[in-house]
């Protein structure tokens, strides 16, 4: 096969959506697709969503690249692209995530800084059994930080590694995480939309990858309802002008060693925490995971190097100084999660938020923290809702089509419990 091209956007359910060109149009730079994909759910039912036009004749969006974007993919023979979308009168169109996240970008850079960004993925393997259902991929000596084979006896990861080389990702780690089969995933710090970008290929090709083990790869938040939760943690620090990390106090940053700017951002998604959890955390799965004492973004808290708060100080100083958000999970779309928490931590950082004095509890018997998301995806759509700050933040006529999305998405699911709840959602995310 001739060299194609593969341009490729992520959707609002975090689905890469795309098409193959043929080597005659990969220079051409842009391409359509219909603009009611963002009124389609997960069961393909199509919706009349704000901003997808559907009952309007389902209209034309445009795809738009740059030659300078399009790089190698895991395929030989295929190169691979990410591209912002625009409407049939050549705006961006305000339901594009990356265009979100190019927004709030620059809004920082209004400030003089400069986002940079580091992505945990957490995703558990399945694979199918002789009766055809899904079960947890066998790994008969899987432990936390497990590698070889007795916790991936396939060797699927070291394939995705390979791989991951080869298609110029750089990758920080691979490792088995708590609950065996579930596998950790980090690329190495890089500016925001590079760093998103390849998380979301990187989701890709690690999904594809392990497909052809037999493996099916789900970054769904629980999807085996007696293991822990996966989630998306988003690092995320800023250098000045100079290149320099202005969240650096020195060598190591403890909850009462924080400079000005942490202490506003902190206050940002603290105070925004209930209408941050119906965005980055945006499926009826979300809150399987997001429970008391399970290590993620449940109660508004904060500390110092404490992985059982939601917005946790590294311990690191200097260079590597930076702040951790541990609500988020890989079914929201990594471009709109990142967005919205720069977007509240921005709004702390001007709007002087009073910052909450940081948690001393362990988390697990015991918690200073006294509030919390909601208990289930309808609660916290109503949370969303509420926060008209943030939702015009982070871009309103997007916000309204989650809204209504999630509002149906919880009619859908409000009579589906454990593996019918789990295969609504886990060949897609």
């Amino acid at each position: 096969m001739r060299d194609r091209l593969r341009a490729v956007f992520c959707d609002h359910l975090s689905i890469v959506r795309g098409k193959y060109l043929p080597e005659s149009k990969i220079s051409n730079g842009e391409t359509r697709f219909c603009r009611s994909t963002f009124g389609v759910h997960y069961d393909k039912d199509l919706l009349p969503a704000p901003g997808a036009m559907m009952l309007e004749g389902l209209p034309d969006m445009e795809l738009r690249w740059k030659n300078e974007d399009i790089r190698d993919s895991w395929d030989p023979s295929t190169k691979i692209v990410l591209g912002d979308l625009y409407d049939q009168d050549g705006r961006p169109l305000e339901l594009c995530p990356r265009g979100a996240l190019r927004r709030a970008v620059s809004a920082w850079e209004d400030e003089g800084l400069t986002p940079k960004i580091g992505i945990e993925l957490e995703a558990f393997a399945m694979q199918t059994n002789e009766n055809g259902n899904l079960v947890p991929y066998y790994t008969p000596g899987g432990v936390v930080y497990g590698t070889g084979p007795m916790s991936d006896p396939l060797g699927f990861n070291d394939a995705i590694w390979e791989a991951a080389d080869e298609a110029g990702f750089s990758l920080d780690m691979i490792t088995s995480e708590y609950d065996t089969p579930q596998f950790e995933y980090t690329l190495t710090f890089d500016t925001a939309l590079k760093a998103v970008d390849d998380i979301v290929l990187f989701r890709l090709m690690a999904r594809e990858i392990a497909l052809n083990y037999g493996i099916i790869l789900t970054f769904m938040p629980k999807p085996i309802a007696e293991a822990g939760g996966s989630g998306m943690h988003i690092n995320y620090s800023f250098n000045d002008k100079n290149g320099s990390n202005v969240l650096s106090v020195g060598d190591r940053n403890g909850p009462l060693m924080i400079n000005s700017l942490a202490r506003g951002c902190l206050a940002g998604v603290l105070h925004h925490h209930k209408g941050l959890s119906g965005l980055i955390a945006p499926t009826a799965n979300s809150y399987l995971r997001l429970q008391p004492g399970s290590l993620s973004g449940f109660w508004k808290n904060w500390g110092g190097d404490h992985r059982n708060v939601t917005s946790r100080i590294s311990s690191e100083g200097h260079e590597k100084a930076r702040l951790e958000h541990r609500m988020a999970d890989a079914s929201a779309n990594p471009y709109t999660a990142v967005a919205a928490v720069l977007q509240a931590s921005l709004l702390g950082v001007k709007n002087g938020y009073d910052l909450q004095a940081f948690e001393t509890g362990d988390g697990f018997e015991k918690n200073d923290a006294t509030e919390s998301t909601a208990s289930d995806l309808k609660g916290a759509i109503i949370d969303l809702k509420k926060d008209v700050a943030l939702g015009d933040a982070v871009g309103r006529l997007l916000i309204d089509n989650h809204i209504f999305m999630k509002e149906n998405e919880v009619e859908k699911t409000r009579n589906l419990e454990g593996d019918a709840l789990r295969d609504f959602y886990i060949y897609y995310i």
